[in-house]
C-alpha cells in the first residue's frame, strides 16, 4: 500500500512551477508507460497553458488549486477547487487564469501500454 498527500505534492509542484522558466512542473502519481491508469499532478503558473493536444484515453481533470479553463475548440469549461472535468475526446488544451495545480488521471487505450 502506498500513500500520497495530494496536499503537499500540490504546494510542491506549484513552487516548483513558480521557480521554473516554463512556468510548469509536473509529478506522476500513480502510472507509467506499463500502466494503463495514470494520475499526474501538473502546476501552472497564471497565465501559462497546456497547448492544445489529443486525448490519451478516459480523462479527468481535478482542480486542486486555482482556477484553469479546459477549450476544446470553441467550446470552454471553467474549473476552480473541487471540481472535476471529464476531458473531451479530441483536441483540447488548459489555460491557468490563476496559479494552479491539478490532477489529471488517464485511462489510456490498450494499444499505447507497453
Amino acid at each position: 500500500m502506498q500513500k500520497v498527500s495530494l496536499t503537499a505534492l500540490a504546494r510542491q509542484e506549484l513552487k516548483s512551477a513558480l521557480d521554473a522558466s516554463s512556468g510548469r512542473s509536473a509529478s506522476t502519481i500513480y502510472g507509467g508507460h506499463e500502466r494503463r491508469l495514470r494520475q499526474t499532478v501538473i502546476a501552472l503558473r497564471a497565465g501559462e497553458s497546456l497547448s492544445e493536444h489529443q486525448n490519451p484515453g478516459e480523462a479527468t481533470l481535478q482542480v486542486l488549486i486555482g482556477r484553469v479553463t479546459l477549450r476544446s475548440g470553441e467550446i470552454f469549461w471553467n474549473g476552480s477547487p473541487g471540481d472535476v472535468m471529464i476531458l473531451p475526446e479530441g483536441m483540447h488544451s488548459v489555460d491557468a487564469e490563476a496559479d494552479s495545480v491539478v490532477l489529471l488521471t488517464v485511462v489510456k487505450l490498450i494499444s499505447d501500454v507497453g
